[in-house]
């Protein structure tokens, strides 16, 4: 490649985690720090990314017609309408599942990576085809899980397969944090997580409302400037994939405060 272009699956082993929401939100909040950025949907079956992104109707051509060499690359990729730097290559038809093939996802990545600075795969839940394919073509993971049995089992085992091809590194991102239901044990802690995965932390996201909000907007939380919990979440695992010392959030100090109260209820509040 003619840059070093940071190449990153984000990955998990159960499905509904919030793996894309995480993918839409860090690929806005790099794009607002400058950094050119491309999206990947490789999830040809189930494809959301451009719904989370308010592309959907904006896609003219796919990845699909890019590797068939019936258009360009410029011509599929969708520039976001609202952050120049983000652009989107959508997924084709779920018929590519048939044909694709691990060297196919590299070929379409290495394209990409000439012209990004990041480039973040959202690639399907599991471990099939479409799994193997995406790892193909990636050089560093996040694994996203929540904190419940089901999942955690899931992203150990997408961990061991990621061990096997050689990425690294392979980081965590624990979404869909409950701080009264961690303090109850009624959900797994943080140390659970981080003790059976052995992984690095990259960061908590703080269960949200304004994310389902955000979500069917098709406009990502990063991309308003929001300060809810979930969007100052996502800023900061921005700030430490790119290597800044930021302090993980304690949940079992978060949302006690006079302010953070008044923050929910404005934010709440029907006006």
């Amino acid at each position: 490649m003619a840059k070093e272009t940071r190449v990153i699956l984000i990955c998990s082993g159960k499905g509904g985690v919030g793996k894309t929401t995480l993918t839409a939100n860090l690929g806005i909040a790099l794009a607002r720090q400058g950094k050119k950025t491309a999206v990947l949907d490789a999830d040809f079956g189930l494809r959301n990314l451009d719904l989370l992104l308010g592309l959907e109707n904006r896609i003219v051509y796919t990845a699909q017609e890019v590797l068939e060499e019936s258009c360009r690359l410029d011509q599929a990729l969708v520039k976001h309408k609202q952050e120049a730097n983000l652009s989107l290559l959508p997924a084709g038809n779920p018929r590519m599942l048939d044909w694709l093939k691990p060297e196919d996802m590299k070929k379409i990545v290495e394209m990409v990576s000439e012209l990004f600075d990041f480039v973040l795969i959202d690639c399907p839940a599991g471990v099939e085809d479409g799994f193997k394919n995406a790892v193909a073509a990636s050089k560093e993971a996040i694994v996203v899980t929540n904190p419940e049995v089901s999942a955690v089992r899931d992203a150990d085992r997408v961990i061991g397969l990621l061990n096997s091809n050689g990425i690294k590194p392979i980081q965590l991102v624990l979404n869909r944090v409950r701080p009264k239901m961690m303090a109850s044990q009624e959900m797994l802690s943080v140390d659970d997580v981080t003790d059976i995965l052995a992984l690095p932390l990259l960061g908590l996201v703080l269960e949200d409302e304004q994310v389902i909000v955000s979500t069917n907007r098709g406009e990502p939380l990063t991309l308003s400037g929001s300060n809810s919990p979930a969007a100052r979440c996502y800023s900061n695992i921005v700030l430490r994939l790119q290597g800044e010392e930021v302090p993980l959030i304690d949940p079992s100090k978060e949302g006690s405060s006079i302010g953070d109260k008044f923050r929910r209820l404005m934010q709440t509040k029907i006006f």
